[in-house]
C-alpha cells in the first residue's frame, strides 16, 4: 500500500464525523458532500508530516469550507430564507434501528434544530456547531471566523441563545414517538379532525417546502396553531394510505410515495405525547435526490 492509499484510508476513518460537521452547517447532504470532498482535496495538496492532528486539522478545514459556502449562499440570496424552508432529511428504515446506537449516530440531528441554525450568522453557526457538537476549542474556531477567541466563545454563546429558546426537549423514546406517529397516520386515514386536533399541542406549526415551482393547496407553507395545522392535514388525507414509518433525522417520521414514488418526507417534534412541529419536504427535485429506503407494510 503506497502513501496514498494509507492517506486515503485514514482520511476515511474521520469521514463520518466530517460529513456530520458539514451537514449541521449547511443542511444540505449534497452540498455536505461537496465540503468533505474539498477537504480531501486540501488534505492531498498539504504537508501531512506536518499534521499531528488528523481528525482535528480535517475539522477545522470542513468548518472553514462550509463557512464560505454559507457566506457565498448568504451574498446570493436577494432576500433571507423565507420560514417555510426545510433542510434535507436523513431517512433510515425504521425497523433496521437500535435504539441505543441510534443515539449515537453522528446524522441524528433534528430538523427542529437544523431550521434554527439556518437563521444564524453563518460565523455564529460555525462557532456553536463546531464547539457545542463536536467540542472545538474556541481557540480553533476563532482561527477560522478571524476573531478573538473571546468575541468566537461570544458567537457561540449568542447562537446557543436563540437554539435553547427555539427548540423544545422532544421525547428521545422511539416507542413513544411512534406511538403518536401511528396516530397520526389512523387519525389521517380515518379523516378524523378531533383525533388530529387532540394529538397537536395547541402552539403547533406546520412547514411544508414544495419548492418554487409548487403551486395551489399543495405550495410551500408555514402555518400555527393546532385547528390550522389539522386544516392543513385534512386537506391531505387521501395521501395517508401511502404513508410508511420511517426514521427522519434519528426520530420517527414519514415517507409517503403513492405507488412507490415518494413524495415528500415528514418528520416530526413530539413533546410529551403531543406533536409541537411538523416539518414536510415536498419538494419534487430534491425528493429525488434523496436516498430513502425501500418502504415496508
Amino acid at each position: 500500500m503506497n502513501g496514498t492509499d494509507l492517506l486515503a484510508d485514514r482520511f476515511e476513518e474521520h469521514r463520518g464525523q466530517l460529513r456530520a460537521v458539514a451537514y449541521r452547517m449547511l443542511g444540505s447532504l449534497a452540498e455536505a458532500e461537496d465540503a468533505v470532498q474539498e477537504a480531501w482535496l486540501r488534505l492531498g495538496r498539504s504537508d501531512t508530516d506536518e499534521i499531528r492532528n488528523l481528525g482535528g486539522w480535517l475539522t477545522t478545514v470542513v468548518g472553514r469550507v462550509c463557512l464560505d459556502m454559507l457566506r457565498s449562499r448568504t451574498a446570493r440570496r436577494e432576500e433571507p430564507i423565507d420560514d417555510t424552508f426545510v433542510p434535507d432529511p436523513m431517512v433510515r428504515p425504521l425497523s433496521q434501528v437500535d435504539p441505543e446506537a441510534e443515539v449515537l449516530e453522528a446524522d441524528s440531528v433534528g430538523l427542529a434544530l437544523l431550521v434554527v441554525l439556518e437563521t444564524l450568522d453563518p460565523a455564529e453557526r460555525l462557532a456553536f456547531v463546531l464547539h457545542d457538537m463536536f467540542a472545538v476549542p474556541f481557540d480553533d474556531i476563532a482561527a477560522i471566523v478571524e476573531r478573538t477567541p473571546a468575541a468566537t466563545r461570544q458567537l457561540a454563546s449568542r447562537a446557543r441563545r436563540r437554539v435553547q429558546g427555539a427548540t423544545p426537549a422532544v421525547d428521545p423514546d422511539l416507542g413513544r414517538q411512534r406511538q403518536v406517529v401511528d396516530a397520526w397516520l389512523a387519525a389521517s386515514r380515518g379523516g378524523d379532525f378531533d383525533a388530529l386536533l387532540a394529538l397537536l399541542h395547541p402552539d403547533a406549526t406546520l412547514r411544508a417546502d414544495a419548492g418554487a415551482l409548487v403551486r395551489g393547496a399543495a405550495a410551500s407553507k408555514a402555518v400555527h396553531g393546532a385547528r390550522t395545522v389539522a386544516e392543513q392535514a385534512s386537506m391531505f388525507s387521501q395521501l395517508a394510505v401511502y404513508a410508511r414509518p420511517v426514521l427522519v433525522n434519528g426520530a420517527v417520521g414519514l415517507v409517503t410515495a403513492p405507488e412507490g414514488r415518494p413524495v415528500s418526507v415528514t418528520a416530526f417534534t413530539i413533546v410529551d405525547g403531543r406533536i409541537t412541529g411538523l416539518y414536510i419536504l415536498a419538494d419534487p427535485d430534491r425528493i429525488a435526490g434523496l436516498d430513502l429506503p425501500a418502504l415496508e407494510g
